[in-house]
């Protein structure tokens, strides 16, 4: 028998943003254990903003599990908030309600800052460096520093020993901010794989005194660009049918569905949705092949396949739930017949 350091991480009751916590349960297993294996786990909720005092017991339970190539015989434990009695999902349990398809792809692409004694890694104690331009996708100490580099390689192999579906990394557009890319077949796996990767992150920087800012406009009404949390996403019918009129009659379906879209595309939006900055305008919906200034980019690529492949939606931001985000695209997207006679009689 061996014992395994098994670290249950689950989502807070904090609102608009919840924050990641995890703590560790130790088990003997002959061997790696299994989903199955992982018993439920109660926790204080009132140190979490999901229970009261006076009745605080709230309950873990394992949903997702990845080998912990930090920790000695680690196990990475996703876990959903469930009530007392183990079966009731907890209102701030989003991933519960999540609608999910294996046939709906996602790929997020997760930008934020890294930060250190209050300020974007890489600025002067007092005022800016010099403007964006350099640092996007650059290379040398002026643009990424000595640190940055570092922590975002470090992560992509602890990602990568873990499991984790991570696609890649870049420096960004302003100073001290930086990406990573997830894909999952399937919303529900793509979005548990970003909040896996995100914890990773956190837990990594701890060591090097840095904290990652996910926050969309961290520095404000300012020429420096926000961070976004873009969702690429596709389903069966848009890879293998697709077509002109489908396309036409989706983006009208989101154009529809903008408040709703906005509604759970992370707090704080219109300060980034501001038209500058390679954003649209947090009031209005628009679509254009490969605009980034456009609410949802379509790809060249999209439209030479006879409009058949994936789409960009560039309005969500970083601090956005990904099991809300896409679970509200899916909703909109079923709104959309996919039978053409069907549609043109609507």
């Amino acid at each position: 028998m061996t014992k395994f350091k098994l670290e249950y991480i689950w989502l807070d009751g904090y609102k608009p943003t919840p924050n990641l916590r995890g703590k560790t349960l130790i088990k003997e297993f002959d061997a790696f254990p299994t989903l199955e294996q992982l018993p439920n786990w109660g926790f204080d909720g009132s140190s979490t903003l999901q229970a009261e005092g006076s009745s605080s017991d709230c309950v873990l339970k394992p949903v997702a599990s990845y080998p912990d190539p930090e920790r000695k015989n680690g196990v990475l434990v996703l876990c959903e908030v469930m009530m007392p009695d183990a079966k009731t999902p907890h209102p701030s349990n989003t991933r519960a309600s999540i609608l999910d398809d294996d046939g709906a792809w996602f790929g997020f692409e997760q930008e934020y800052f890294f930060y250190q004694n209050g300020r974007p890694l890489g600025f002067p104690d007092a005022g800016f460096p010099a403007p964006q331009g350099p640092y996007y996708c650059g290379v040398g100490f002026s643009n990424v520093g000595t640190i940055a580099r570092k922590i975002v390689e470090e992560h992509l192999d602890i990602c990568l020993a873990a499991g984790i579906n991570h696609e890649g990394i870049n420096a960004e557009v302003a100073k001290g901010q930086w990406e990573f890319q997830v894909f999952g077949k399937g919303s529900r796996k793509a979005a548990d794989e970003i909040w896996l990767a995100r914890y990773l992150l956190q837990r990594l920087t701890e060591k090097y005194g840095i904290d990652v800012e996910y926050h969309c406009k961290p520095l404000g009404d300012t020429d420096w660009n926000g961070s976004g949390m873009h969702a690429n996403f596709s389903t069966a019918y848009m890879r293998e049918v697709g077509g002109k009129a489908y396309f036409e009659d989706l983006m009208a379906a989101f154009a529809e569905a903008r408040a709703d879209h906005i509604a759970v595309y992370g707090p704080d939006n219109h300060m980034r949705l501001t038209g500058k900055h390679e954003t649209a305008s947090i009031h209005q919906f628009s679509y254009g092949v490969a605009d980034r200034g456009a609410s949802i980019r379509v790809p060249h690529s999209f439209v030479n396949n006879d409009y058949r492949g994936y789409l960009e939606d560039r309005r969500p931001n970083s601090q956005g739930d990904p099991y809300q985000i896409a679970s509200q695209i899916l909703k909109t997207i079923a709104t959309v017949p996919t039978d053409v006679e069907t549609r043109e009689a609507a």
